[in-house]
């Protein structure tokens, strides 16, 4: 069963409350997690994502696009890095956030659709 699990944050904010070492031992917690879950097959995609100050948010208006600077919402926390996993259960993806957890304070899990939801 494939999931997503979405990492959020803020990246100025982990900058200013942890330490140079903490970050290094997140970054070298990620890397490893990465390779374990594409050693056991797990890993379908893992993606860490700029900062949202760098963002373009598309909208329609007047049946045209427009685009604008800066993310869609105004948010004190933003999505910062994902990954999909396909895992055997929803136990085994509970247990890949709770260790990822330990690095983010925040992760939402939710299992991904293969086809659109029936009408």
């Amino acid at each position: 069963m494939k999931y997503m699990l979405m990492m959020f944050g803020d990246t100025g904010t982990m900058l200013a409350t942890h330490s140079k070492e903490q970050i290094e031992e997140m970054i070298g917690f990620m890397v490893q997690l990465d390779k374990d879950l594409e050693t056991s097959g797990e890993l379908v995609f893992q993606q860490g994502l700029a900062d949202p100050g760098t963002a373009k948010t598309v909208r329609l208006q007047d049946g045209l696009p427009v685009t604008t600077d800066g993310p869609f919402a105004e948010a004190k926390e933003s999505l910062i890095g994902f990954w999909v996993v396909d895992v055997e259960s929803e136990e085994r993806v509970l247990e890949l956030a709770g260790q990822i957890v330990k690095y983010s304070g925040r992760l939402e899990v939710r299992p991904a659709m293969d086809a659109p939801p029936d009408l």
